[in-house]
C-alpha cells in the first residue's frame, strides 16, 4: 500500500520531472478509479497517475463519502504525461477504448453517479479536443452518456487507494474478472 511518505515522494518526483521534462495533465473519470489508473499506467508517455475525485462542490471529500454516493463527486484519475511522447488527443482516444460510453451512472459492476464517465477538461484546447471526440463517438453509438465538463477541483484519494492494482494485484485481478470488464470492452469496441 502507498503510505503518505510514498505519496509525498511521488509528488516530489512529479515536481522534479516537471523541471526535467515537459509535462501536461489530464483528468478522466471512467468508473472505478483503480481500473482507470491501471489502464493509463500501461500507456507510453504517462509519467504519474493519481486517483481521486472531481466534479463536485464540497471541500475535501473522503473516499468513503464518494464511494457511498454521498457527494456529487466522481471517481477520477489525474494523469501527468509528457506531451512530446503522447498527445492529449491520444489520451482521449485511449480513454474511450477502455470505457462503456453507452451506460449512464455506471461502469461494468459499479453503479451510481460516482462511477459516471466524464472527460474533465482543464483548458479550452482540451475542451475542443474532447468535444470533437464526443461527436465522433456519436457517429458510432446511437446514444452515449459520457460528459465533457470542466474540472471543478481534483482531490487526491488517500494513499490506500493509490496504485491499487500494483499494491493488491490478486484483489485487483479478481475485481476485473468479476466485473466482466474485458468481455464488455471487447463487445462494445468490436469492429463493425
Amino acid at each position: 500500500m502507498l503510505k503518505m511518505k510514498q505519496l509525498v515522494f511521488l509528488m516530489v518526483l512529479l515536481m522534479t520531472t516537471q523541471v526535467i521534462a515537459k509535462t501536461d495533465e489530464a483528468i478522466f473519470a471512467g468508473g472505478n478509479f483503480w481500473r482507470v489508473e491501471a489502464d493509463f499506467n500501461k500507456m507510453n508517455g504517462v509519467l504519474v497517475t493519481v486517483t481521486g475525485f472531481d466534479g463536485g462542490r464540497s471541500k475535501s471529500p473522503s473516499y468513503d463519502e464518494v464511494a457511498a454516493g454521498h457527494t456529487d463527486y466522481t471517481e477520477a484519475v489525474r494523469i501527468i504525461y509528457n506531451p512530446d511522447t503522447v498527445t492529449y488527443k491520444q489520451l482521449v482516444d485511449y480513454f474511450w477504448q477502455h470505457i462503456d460510453p453507452t451506460v449512464a451512472n455506471a461502469q461494468f459492476c459499479d453503479n451510481g453517479p460516482q462511477y459516471r464517465t466524464v472527460i474533465f477538461y482543464l483548458n479550452d484546447q482540451q475542451k475542443a479536443i474532447a468535444l470533437a471526440s464526443q461527436r465522433e463517438m456519436l457517429k458510432r453509438f446511437k446514444k452515449i452518456y459520457t460528459k465533457i465538463m470542466p474540472s471543478t477541483q481534483f482531490y487526491a484519494a488517500d494513499g490506500s487507494q493509490q496504485a491499487y492494482s500494483l499494491n493488491h494485484p490478486l484483489r485487483y485481478k479478481y475485481y476485473i474478472y468479476r466485473c466482466g470488464h474485458a468481455e464488455r470492452i471487447a463487445e462494445i469496441w468490436k469492429q463493425k
